[in-house]
């Protein structure tokens, strides 16, 4: 892509997707230094253990992050989505401290990729693009807040309804393509428990069964 035009079409996606950030020379320079990236489902973006050189700004589809324990299993923790970055990567830099987390596509993601050298210089030249990643940080903080409450006082029954209702919201669709044991791996629990939980809530009518797919009827 001829950079003149790269950083046109990067300075017209941040007013679409980003009006916060409408500092002029702000958005010429995320023109200038962004990238603009795609990634397919199931791509990994940032992964466990790498460490992570860039900011995403997602423009469409989203980012499924997760996290992994010292036995190696793996937790779903929240979505990034449109007009929304990975704050935590934004830290793992600063300190060069690698990546505790995993980002993979949850769908077809479009973002662009910022790298952290110039984050970090923006966060004391520009006081909309402070705020913007402390604004990061603090949503972040309440979805991990969250996720922690829902572990620790929920039932396991609630838990899989939350997850499927934040799971439909970041998708837009109330038919979910998924399978048994996709949902078990990202709740950290058995594909047994899931889908003797599964068959219990569309028993009280809350969703539908199919082959590797369900929807939610509330």
């Amino acid at each position: 892509m001829n950079s003149a035009f790269k950083r046109k079409e990067i300075e017209k996606l941040l007013r679409a997707y980003y009006p916060q950030l409408s500092q002029e020379q702000l958005i010429e320079e995320i023109g200038e230094f962004g990238e603009i990236i795609e990634k397919k489902a199931g791509e990994k973006v940032i992964d466990f253990g790498a460490y992570v050189r860039f900011l995403p700004l997602v423009l469409s589809g989203s980012l499924k992050i997760s996290r992994i324990n010292r036995s190696g299993e793996e937790i779903f923790l929240y979505y990034v989505g449109s007009g929304d970055t990975c704050a935590s990567s934004f830290s793992c830099c600063m300190i060069q401290k690698k990546s505790l987390l995993k980002a993979e596509a949850e769908e077809d993601v479009r973002f662009i990729s910022v790298p952290l050298k110039y984050a970090d210089l923006w966060m004391s030249r520009y006081p909309q693009w402070r705020n913007f990643v402390v604004q990061m940080y603090d949503k972040r903080m309440m979805e991990l807040i969250e996720t922690l409450d829902t572990i620790a006082f929920s039932k396991m029954d609630e838990r899989l309804m939350e997850y499927l209702q934040k799971k439909a919201e970041i998708l837009n669709t109330r038919k979910l393509s998924i399978t048994h044991q996709e949902i078990a791996d990202d709740m950290n629990a058995s594909r047994e428990a899931v889908s003797r939980l599964l068959k219990k809530i569309e028993k009280d009518g809350l969703i539908k069964l199919g082959r590797n797919q369900l929807e939610l009827k509330l």
